[in-house]
């Protein structure tokens, strides 16, 4: 028998001897792998609910106010600011992002939601999937998005109630949802479009902005005529358009109140958890090096090389990950099938791989220490002939 064979045959032949051993390390590294999966997916989920928006911008560039810091929520950009964008040799179109939070409580129970004016075939307005797009002028016509059709039930052709804070009193507006758009998340909220008329009309506002009914976007969503000049075209826009600050979508995001310190928060979590399933492995495994120590020292006895009790030991290593990552990742997919639309889980299929694949890096990292030790053992001192 060669090596390799016979090293396979020692690994598979202990793995079946204690089959319930082994078995139970097999569903600790499942839950370790489902508790990695649910992280990469929380991650991924929160991330979408603060981004989902913005990723799908149909703009290479965002325009803000000078000293806004690249916040959105800080920023508002004048009509003159939209005009001297559009008029930007390289800009292909140029839209205004409006953006404000109100409550939909024609809904059991009342969801928050973003409400974000957009022109129609603008950037800044997402394509509609469904239905149509609104008309535009102060309308009250919205356009949905899959996120808020989800978690309440809304279609195409319903109306909607909205309440929003103007001045000193609630006030509760009427729509009618004419289109749907895919998930368009932004702060962790479900959106609504609607034209800049209707969303500076039903927007919450204090008593000064109601004597003022010119709607004033955030930001500009600018789209160019070649998207691989964007740090040119950055340049071309400070230069010719004065009191603005300009970033490109990844910026943007970053910048997104929360988001960057989020997102710290879940990878940590995530590099703690593969820590911990290093430290899990590798003690196993040493434990089992230290109960064999005399059955490794027979097999070098009667000729079998370091090589071939080190790749057996390898081997073992690798099934048992194999086997443990294998179920937690079944019990992952059958765990998030039932689970509703209001928990932020987003199962996104490069980050399971990469995680799968550092699980199964961390199976050999964290018995590497038990298969130096076990390449190390002396024969005659393992048989206490010396």
């Amino acid at each position: 028998m060669n090596p390799v064979s016979f090293s396979i045959y020692v690994a598979t032949k202990e793995i079946w001897r204690h089959r319930g051993r082994f078995f139970l390390l097999s569903l600790v590294i499942a839950l370790i792998t489902l508790l990695v999966l649910f992280i990469a997916a929380l991650g991924e989920g929160l991330a979408n609910g603060n981004r989902q928006y913005l990723k799908q911008l149909d703009a290479q560039l965002v325009v803000f106010r000078e000293k806004s810091d690249y916040v959105i929520p800080s920023s508002q950009v004048d009509a003159s600011i939209l005009r001297a964008v559009r008029r930007v040799a390289g800009v292909a179109s140029a839209g205004p992002v409006h953006t404000s939070t109100v409550e939909v409580v024609s809904t059991s129970p009342p969801i928050k939601v973003s409400l974000l004016g957009a022109d129609a075939e603008f950037p800044g307005m997402p394509e509609v999937v469904a239905g149509s797009e609104f008309r535009g002028g102060d309308s009250n016509e919205a356009v949905i998005d899959r996120n808020f059709a989800l978690r309440s039930g809304v279609k195409v052709g319903d109306e909607i109630e909205v309440r929003a804070t103007q001045g000193p009193e609630d006030r509760v507006f009427r729509l009618a949802v004419v289109g749907l758009v895919g998930g368009q998340s932004y702060l962790f909220q479900p959106t609504i479009f609607v034209a800049p008329a209707t969303w500076e009309r039903i927007r919450p506002q204090s008593e000064a902005d109601l004597r003022d009914d010119t709607p004033h976007p955030n930001v500009l969503a600018v789209r160019l005529e070649d998207p691989r000049q964007l740090n040119s075209m950055q340049a071309r826009l400070l230069a010719e358009v004065p009191r603005i600050e300009v970033a490109d979508i990844a910026t943007t995001i970053s910048n997104v109140p929360g988001y960057s310190a989020q997102q710290a928060t879940v990878q940590t979590q995530g590099f703690f958890t593969l820590l911990i399933g290093i430290l899990v492995i590798g003690g196993f495994f040493q434990i089992q090096v230290l109960q064999k120590i005399p059955q490794i020292g027979v097999l070098k006895a009667i000729g079998s090389s370091n090589a071939s009790v080190g790749l057996a030991a390898i081997l073992q290593i690798v099934i048992v990950t194999a086997m443990g990552v294998g179920f937690g990742s079944l019990l992952t997919f059958l765990l998030s099938l039932g689970f509703p639309p209001t928990v932020p889980l987003a199962f996104d299929g490069i980050n399971a791989a990469l995680s799968i694949v550092a699980l199964m890096i961390i199976g050999p990292m964290g018995g590497l220490v038990s298969v130096i030790y076990a390449v190390k053992i002396e024969p005659l001192r393992a048989l206490r002939l010396q």
